[in-house]
C-alpha cells in the first residue's frame, strides 16, 4: 500500500502491506478508513482495512459472502459497496455492502441490471454508481 499527501505535491511513500498480496480487487473508504476487498491471486474474500491516520500494514476486516476478481468498489462516509466481479467461470451482478466503521463480513445488498467485471464505480454520499466492464 502506497500513500501521497493530497495537500502537498510529491511521490509516494510506502504506507504498509494488505494481509494477502493480490490484484484487480476493490476499495473504497471513509473520512478514517481505506478498505480493499477481493481480489486476484488465486481468488480471495478477503476484505481488509487501514486506518488512513496510523501507517502500517492493513488489518482484517472481515470476508465477502464469495471469493471475487476483478470487481469495484464505491462509498459513502458510513456504507462501503462491492458490485460485480468475476468468480471462476462467470461474471456476476451481485452487489454487497459493509458498515466502514464496523469490521465485519459483508451482505447482500442487491444486484447490478447486468453481471460484469473489469467495471468502474463511483460514489457520493447518497448514490454508487457501475459503469463499463466487460459481460
Amino acid at each position: 500500500i502506497e500513500y501521497v499527501e493530497v495537500a502537498t505535491t510529491g511521490n509516494v511513500t510506502d504506507f504498509g502491506d494488505l494481509t494477502v498480496a493480490r490484484k484487480a480487487l476493490a476499495s473504497f473508504g471513509s473520512n478514517s478508513r481505506g478498505v480493499f476487498a477481493g481480489g486476484e491471486s488465486s481468488e480471495y474474500d478477503t476484505i481488509d482495512f487501514v486506518t488512513f491516520s496510523t501507517i502500517g500494514n492493513s488489518s482484517d476486516f472481515g470476508d465477502m459472502t464469495a471469493a471475487q476478481i476483478r470487481l469495484a468498489g464505491c462509498s459513502s462516509v458510513t456504507r462501503g459497496l462491492i458490485g460485480g466481479g468475476q468468480r471462476p467461470s462467470s461474471s456476476t451482478n451481485v452487489i454487497e455492502y459493509v458498515t466502514i466503521a464496523t469490521a465485519g463480513n459483508a451482505q447482500d445488498f442487491g444486484d447490478l441490471t447486468v453481471a460484469r467485471y473489469r467495471l468502474g464505480s463511483s460514489g457520493s454520499v447518497t448514490r454508487g454508481v457501475w459503469y463499463a466492464g466487460n459481460t
